[in-house]
Parts: structure tokens; C-alpha cells; sequence
């Protein structure tokens, strides 16, 4: 779930988007980017502050700067290729910048695609990735079936557990549809701590119980749950099971750490990231796939509802809602976020 509250205070102000994306691209290039991944990088932030997904985009571009002067991410790195067996490779992040290592993770994976049908890149040594579905988008608009996950630092319980030993390690499922996509981006927790982040700072409670408070108790409070780190696991014991299973695959498949591993580091740095594209064009039915895609989701749509009030959508459609309102409207930042931004 992310974070896409319309109702707008005195603390929020509009900003455009090319005004954004700018800002961004000056603070990279002050902090010694080339302009080519200045530019990739200030687009990715801004399209995700576009979309809604404030938390994976403006509401954290000054960690992001952070990471940077930490030297947790190197901004001169180029991801390398480590092996290779057919449709499936191994890569090393280097630990560059992590949304330029998935974006070349992801390309290389729909090359692979091209001529296999399917690619599969792992992804060892890397850096956060931003917004998932940033990935989802890509593939899936250029014609490809997507799937994608990561690991992370340990900031979720086993199911029954007290101390966190998984990773919320957030998913994305993408299928082309109608020129645009359909893109489920989950983590497995109920909510992403950069959610819980962005309610926080806007002084809100959760709609629903995001993990439990120091006495144990589950609660709607994001910043007791930061605190106390015990994230809830979406489908309860199902999410805490998939989240296993997730990490395992990330580090077999890019061989690079487990969540344990990437536990002991100063902070959430050196992950690993599975990108998988399948070519549907070399589907026996790919003639059918629009089709058969637009019967589900319009099936889907003719849901009846709890109340009149209630809109159907599916993973996707209210980013392009959303899409639409801040290109007009300009996004809305919280305005001591924003003087932060232009500070650095």
C-alpha cells in the first residue's frame, strides 16, 4: 500500500513536476553524479513522486543523499556481470546506485528474453531500488510479463517470533495492458516502513494494524512500530512464509547475502534483487493475451461493491490517477521535506 492521501494542510505545498525533477538533478550532480546518472536517477525519484509513491520518491531523496555521503552507495560503480548459463545470469552491484543497477538489471533481463523467451537476472551487492514497480512499469510497457523481488535488512518477525529475522522483502508482479501496465508492488509486511515513514511525518495513524508497539500489542501507532521494528506480516503466517522464501531465492539465485547477512551491515546496503522478464510475443497465444487480459479486468471491474462510494481497481490503475492529478496540480510534498531537499 502507498501512500496517495489527497486532503492537503496548510504544511503541503504543490510543486511541478519538471521543478522537481530539476531540483533533484542539481542536489546529484552537487554530489559528484555524471550527468547521464543525475538524470536517470532525478527522473526515477520525480516519476515515483508523481505516481503517489512519495515515500519511494521525494520522501526519500535526502536519505538517499545520505547513503551517498556514507559512501554506502557509490555513485562511480557500474554493476559487473559475475556468470552466466543461458537465460540466466549473475550480476554484481558494486554497490552502486541502486534504482541505475535495477534499471540495468531489468533491461538485460528483456534481452535475455528476446532470445530465450525468458531472462532471469540476479542481483548480488546492490543498493535500494526505490520503488519497485518502477521496474514492473518498464518491462511490462515494453511488451514483457515481469517479476521482481528484493531482500532487505531484518524489520519483520517470523510468524509467533518477537526479534525480526526477515526481511519485508517487497515483490512486483507486471503485465502490459492498454499502452500502460498492471503492477502489483507488495512488501510482505502489511505496510512498507517507507509508509510508515510518510504517515509519521505526517502525524497519522495507519488504516489498519501495521505491527506491534513495545507491550506486544498490535497497533495502528507507524512510529511504535518503527520503533519496536515488528512489522506485520501480510497473510500473517502465509507473508512471513514468503518472505523466507523470497529471501532464500534472492541470495541462491544472485549470490549475495541473506537477509541475516545484510543484518550486520551499518544499514540497509548490499541486498539482493531477482529480476525475471518473459517475452509473451513468443507465447503460442499471444495474439489472445489483450483479450483474454481485458475480460478479467472488466470481470474484475463489475465487482459489486460494500457501498456506492467503493471503486473497484486494479495494482496500477490509481497511479495513473494520481499520475494525472499531480501533472496538473503539481505533487504535494510536505514543505519542511521539500526545504530540505533544496538545502543540500
Amino acid at each position: 500500500m502507498k501512500n496517495r492521501d489527497k486532503s492537503l494542510s496548510a504544511d503541503i505545498v504543490r510543486i511541478p513536476y519538471q521543478q522537481m525533477e530539476a531540483e533533484f538533478l542539481l542536489v546529484l550532480k552537487k554530489k559528484g553524479f555524471s550527468d547521464d546518472k543525475a538524470k536517470t536517477c532525478a527522473s526515477i525519484f520525480a516519476q515515483n513522486s508523481l505516481d503517489g509513491v512519495y515515500s519511494h520518491g521525494v520522501n526519500r531523496f535526502a536519505l538517499f543523499v545520505k547513503f551517498v555521503e556514507k559512501r554506502y552507495i557509490r555513485i562511480d560503480n557500474e554493476p559487473e556481470l559475475k556468470g552466466s548459463s543461458a537465460a540466466i545470469e549473475q550480476w554484481d552491484g558494486r554497490l552502486g546506485p541502486g534504482p541505475i543497477n535495477a534499471l540495468i538489471c531489468t533491461e538485460r533481463a528483456m534481452e535475455l528474453s528476446r532470445e530465450y523467451g525468458i531472462g532471469c537476472v540476479g542481483l548480488s551487492n546492490t543498493n535500494h531500488w526505490m520503488r519497485g514497480g518502477t521496474y514492473g512499469w518498464k518491462a511490462a510497457k515494453a511488451g514483457f510479463a515481469f517479476i521482481g523481488w528484493t531482500n532487505t535488512i531484518p524489520n519483520m518477525p517470523a510468524w509467533g517470533a518477537v526479534d525480526c529475522r526477515l526481511g519485508n522483502n517487497p515483490m512486483i508482479f507486471a503485465v502490459p495492458y492498454n499502452n500502460e501496465a498492471i503492477v502489483l508492488d507488495m512488501a510482505m509486511s502489511q505496510f512498507s516502513y517507507g509508509t510508515m515513514e510518510s504517515y509519521k511525518l505526517k502525524k497519522q495513524q495507519l488504516p489498519l494494524s501495521g505491527g506491534y508497539d513495545k507491550k506486544g500489542q498490535l497497533t495502528t501507532d507507524p512510529s511504535a512500530i518503527i520503533e519496536t521494528q515488528r512489522s506485520l506480516p501480510v497473510g500473517y503466517w502465509k507473508g512471513a512464509g514468503l518472505s523466507l522464501l523470497l529471501n532464500i531465492m534472492a541470495a541462491v539465485l544472485s549470490g549475495g547475502e541473506a537477509t541475516h547477512e545484510i543484518g550486520r551491515h551499518e544499514d540497509d546496503f548490499g541486498v539482493s534483487q531477482v529480476y525475471i522478464a518473459i517475452d509473451i510475443s513468443k507465447l503460442d497465444n499471444y495474439r489472445m493475451i489483450v483479450g483474454i487480459v481485458n475480460e478479467i479486468i472488466d470481470d474484475y471491474h463489475d465487482s459489486v461493491t460494500e457501498s456506492d462510494s467503493m471503486k473497484i481497481v486494479y495494482p496500477g490503475e490509481r497511479a495513473l490517477n494520481t499520475r494525472k492529478e499531480n501533472l496538473s496540480e503539481g505533487i504535494p510534498v510536505e514543505r519542511n521535506v521539500w526545504n530540505q531537499i533544496k538545502s543540500l
